[in-house]
C-alpha cells in the first residue's frame, strides 16, 4: 500500500495535523486545528506554556488518526514518516530528563531588547549577521539567553539543554529528538555556512555545544510509550523540525530561482530560496538554512494577522461578512492616514526596537474601517520594501505564491497586489508550512512529489499601486522623523 505521511505544523496561535499522500497531496478532510494559547504582558511578554502546546499537538495527531481510522482506504495504510513545522527563533530549557524549566519563549518576546542593545555594543552587528545570518536583536536566541541569565541565574543554571519547541514536542512524543538544520540556522547562534554553532558567541554566553541537542537531519523511530498510544505510528520515522519559513516555501513550491513565497498568517515573511555551500545575505535580510545543500533569503514582519485581529477586535468593524464587503471597495489609500504598523516590535528590513505603532492624520471622520485599513496597509508595505531588497540580492522575482490566512479575503490578496505592485498567485495550497513538512519528509524518502497546479495571478491596478507608491514613502519619511526624534 501507498504509505502515508503525517505532517505536523506547531504554530504561535495553533497547532494543526494532516495526512499526506506519498506524492505530497494533503487529504483535506484529515486535517485537524488546535489553538495554542500565547500569553502576553506590556513589558514585552509573549511566552506559551509547554505543556499547553504539547497538549494541543496531541489533541491534533488523536483527531486526525481518528479520521484516518473510520475510512477503510486510509486505515489499511501505512503512515511512513513524521514531518514537523514549528515557528522559528523561539526556545524553552530543560532538565537532564527532558522536563521544561521555562515556558516557551517565542520569537515575539521582547523583554531582552536592553540586552540586545547591549551586544550591539560588544559584538559588531554587521559581522554578527554575516557569519549566523541573524542580527543581534530580541527575536533570536542570543539576547533572550543573555537576558535569561541576567534576570534568573539561578534557573538559567539548572538548565540542561535549550532546544526549539519542535524538538521538546518531539522528545516528548517520540522519546528522542536532535535538532534540524533548518532549526538550528535560525538561533541566531548557528553558522550556515560552517554548518555549526558560532564558537564566540557560545563563549561569550558561557555555553557549549553540549548546551543543545546535537543537530541532525535524520529522522528518529518512535519509543515503545508512543506506539501503544498511536499504534499507527509505531513504525514511523520523526523527522526532526524545521523552520515554519522554510517549511512555507517547500509547501508553495518555491525552490527555484525567480520564486518567492509570501506567507501572511500572525506575523509575515517573503523569502527566495538558493542552493549553495556559502549562505549569506545582505544586512537587514536573514539568511537561513532548508539543508545543508539550500538556503532561504529574506525577511519577516512581526505585525500582520495579529494585528488585524487587534483591529477586529477593538476598531468595531462589523461583522467580517460585511468588513469584507466594505474592504473590497477600498482598494486604494484614500484614507489620509500614515501608519507605523510597529504594535509588536518590529523586524525587517529597519529592525527598530525602540519604536512603537504611531498613527498620523486622525480627524473627526476617520473610521474604525479607516484605521483598520491603513494598519493593514502598513504591514504590506513592510513586505514591498523586503521585496526591493531581496530583488537587488538575487535578481528578479518572476513569480510570487502567497498563503497563509490572507487567502481568506480576497480584497487582501488584492490589496496586497496594489501595494506590491506585483502579480501574485495564490498558493493553490493554502496551509504551506504544514505541506512543506510533509514535503521534507518525502524529500529525504526519495519519493517523487507532484508539483502544485499553476494559479492565475492577481494583478495590480496601476492607479491605485502609484498612490501606494506614494504612501510607502510617506510612511518611510515617518519612521525617519520618529527614530531621529524619539518621543
Amino acid at each position: 500500500m501507498d504509505p502515508l505521511i503525517l505532517s505536523l505544523d506547531l504554530g504561535t496561535s495553533s497547532s494543526r495535523a494532516a495526512l499526506f499522500t506519498h506524492s505530497g497531496s494533503r487529504i483535506v478532510e484529515s486535517t485537524s486545528h488546535q489553538k495554542s494559547p500565547l500569553l502576553t504582558k506590556a513589558d514585552g511578554t509573549c511566552v506559551m506554556r509547554p505543556a499547553a502546546l504539547l497538549k494541543s499537538v496531541r489533541e491534533c495527531i488523536a483527531k486526525t488518526l481518528e479520521y484516518a481510522r473510520s475510512h477503510r482506504q486510509l486505515r489499511s495504510r501505512p503512515i511512513a514518516a513524521v514531518g514537523v513545522s514549528c515557528f522559528w527563533h523561539s526556545l524553552l530549557g530543560v532538565d537532564s530528563t527532558g522536563a521544561p524549566l521555562t515556558d516557551v519563549i517565542t520569537w515575539a518576546d521582547s523583554r531582552c531588547r536592553d540586552d540586545s542593545a547591549e551586544m550591539r555594543d560588544v559584538f559588531s552587528e554587521a559581522r554578527i549577521h554575516g557569519r549566523t545570518g541573524c542580527m543581534l536583536r530580541s527575536s533570536f536566541w542570543p539576547a533572550k539567553l543573555r537576558w535569561l541569565r541576567r534576570t534568573d541565574p539561578s534557573a538559567f543554571k539548572k538548565v540542561r539543554q535549550w532546544m526549539s519547541p519542535g524538538e521538546w514536542v518531539q522528545l516528548q512524543i517520540a522519546g528522542s529528538a536532535h535538532c534540524a538544520i533548518g532549526m538550528a540556522t535560525g538561533t541566531g547562534l548557528f553558522d550556515p555556512s560552517t554548518l555549526k554553532w558560532d564558537p564566540e558567541l557560545l563563549s561569550f554566553l558561557r555555553l557549549k555545544d553540549s548546551s543543545f541537542l546535537e543537530i541532525s537531519d535524520t529522522p528518529s523511530g518512535m519509543s515503545p510509550s508512543t506506539a501503544r498510544y498511536f499504534p499507527e505510528l509505531a513504525g514511523a520515522l520523526w523527522f526532526p523540525a524545521i523552520g515554519d519559513g522554510a517549511a512555507s516555501n517547500l509547501g508553495s513550491g518555491c525552490t527555484k530561482p525567480g520564486m518567492a513565497a509570501i506567507n501572511v498568517g500572525t506575523s509575515a515573511a517573503l523569502r527566495v530560496m538558493r542552493a549553495g555551500k556559502v549562505a549569506k545575505a545582505p544586512l537587514g535580510l536573514f539568511c537561513y538554512r532548508v539543508d545543508s545543500s539550500r538556503y532561504l533569503v529574506g525577511g519577516a514582519v512581526s505585525n500582520a494577522g495579529n494585528l488585524r485581529a487587534w483591529g477586529i477586535a477593538n476598531l468595531q468593524t462589523g461583522s467580517l461578512e460585511a468588513l469584507e464587503k466594505e474592504m473590497s471597495r477600498r482598494l486604494r489609500p484614500a484614507h489620509g492616514l500614515t501608519v507605523v504598523p510597529f504594535w509588536t516590535t518590529e523586524r525587517a528590513p529597519s529592525w527598530n526596537e525602540k519604536l512603537s505603532g504611531t498613527i498620523l492624520g486622525i480627524t473627526q471622520a476617520t473610521s474604525g474601517i479607516d484605521l483598520l485599513q491603513a494598519i493593514t496597509e502598513g504591514t504590506y508595505h513592510r513586505l514591498a520594501l523586503i521585496a526591493e531588497m531581496v530583488a537587488k540580492k538575487t535578481g528578479e522575482v518572476d513569480k510570487v505564491l502567497v498563503s497563509g490566512g490572507i487567502h481568506s479575503s480576497k480584497s487582501a490578496m488584492q490589496r496586497l497586489a496594489n501595494v506590491m505592485n506585483s502579480p501574485l498567485h495564490p498558493n493553490p495550497e493554502a496551509e504551506a508550512s504544514i505541506r512543506g513538512a510533509a514535503i521534507f519528509a518525502l524529500e529525504n524518502l526519495g519519493l517523487p512529489i507532484t508539483p502544485l497546479k499553476n494559479t492565475r495571478a492577481i494583478q495590480p491596478q496601476k492607479k491605485a499601486a502609484m498612490e501606494y507608491q506614494k504612501q510607502r514613502a510617506r510612511i518611510s519619511e515617518l519612521e525617519r522623523v520618529l527614530t531621529q526624534n524619539p518621543l
